[in-house]
């Protein structure tokens, strides 16, 4: 799916690298740049790819996912929030609004090192039919070698959030996730577990929200031959997702088999909501690397 979009007309050249296009319903942004490539969607801020240079795809995509108004897309790195999860009330979409709206591109620049963007999305009459706060909402990329994401929020609330990223593997069934801590909340069996190591697999569905990750999470991936390195900031959780082979098959924006060649780990603030004040806003951030290959 993710080369399709670099396949797109060009409708406006920002700078030299940087482009939007469009992809079904929605406006995206382009990222052809001497050291990466990415892309990201207006709607949701949504990351849907960074490959740096001499890499292979980091983040995973969909091939099935919808390029619709309003409809969350599968894949890359849609941002939760105001709430992660399941909507308190019924009705309210899960994971929150933010990555279901179309947000505004603030500014831009190009640089050697790559390409950097802010967007913003801001109270409306929509956001307050579903969630009673004044908020102004930044997520700023900076995007080269090194991928950084930073969600900003403005405002007067408590929120939950995670930047709910899906990294590209070979095979699930190989991969290992450290620096995860010991323990976890089990969203699938329920209750509380422990890893004795920190290190997390994948053998079937798993969906745990662990409750002291270190600063630094390593996906190990032999089969791709590489270690991708995620950098937490201002987290109190990391959360592991993989949908298993019953419910991948289950789900209509993801193909029966496409559990298989991704693992999420999110950079989130679940247990510990975060808390926006006039005098200083809340943030979450992350950085990804590809640290090594074999």
């Amino acid at each position: 799916m993710i080369a399709k979009i670099f396949d797109l007309p060009t409708q406006e050249e920002l700078t030299p690298s940087l482009t939007r296009r469009q992809m079904g319903e929605l406006e995206i942004l382009v990222v052809d740049h001497p050291v990466v490539r990415a892309a990201v969607a207006l709607q949701g801020a949504h990351l849907l790819g960074w490959k740096p240079l001499g890499e292979e795809e980091v983040l995973w995509l969909s091939d099935k996912t919808a390029f619709a108004n309003g409809k969350a897309i599968r894949g890359g790195v849609p941002l939760c929030w105001p709430w992660f999860g399941p909507a308190s009330e019924e009705g309210l979409p899960a994971h929150g609004f933010a990555r279901n709206l179309p947000w505004s591109l603030n500014a831009y620049q190009e640089t050697d090192d790559g390409v950097v963007l802010t967007l913003v999305l801001e109270t409306s009459a929509q956001t307050r039919h579903l969630w009673p706060h004044d908020f102004t909402l930044y997520a700023r990329f900076r995007l080269g070698r090194t991928c950084e994401i930073e969600l900003e929020a403005h405002g007067e609330f408590d929120s939950t959030a995670a930047l709910h990223s899906y990294f590209n593997v070979g095979d699930i069934s190989q991969v290992k996730v450290s620096g995860l801590g010991k323990r976890y909340l089990d969203k699938v069996a329920g209750g509380e577990g422990k890893l004795h190591d920190g290190v997390e697999t994948f053998p079937d569905r798993t969906d745990r929200v662990y409750l002291e990750p270190e600063a630094c999470s390593l996906i190990h991936d032999p089969r791709l031959g590489r270690v991708i390195e995620v950098v937490h900031h201002h987290h109190s959780n990391v959360v592991g997702w993989n949908p298993g082979p019953a419910l991948s098959a289950s789900m209509g924006d993801m193909p029966d088999d496409g559990y298989k060649t991704f693992v999420c780990v999110e950079t989130a603030a679940i247990s510990v909501p975060q808390k926006a004040r006039s005098e200083m806003p809340s943030r979450l951030s992350v950085t990804l690397r590809v640290a090594k290959k074999g």
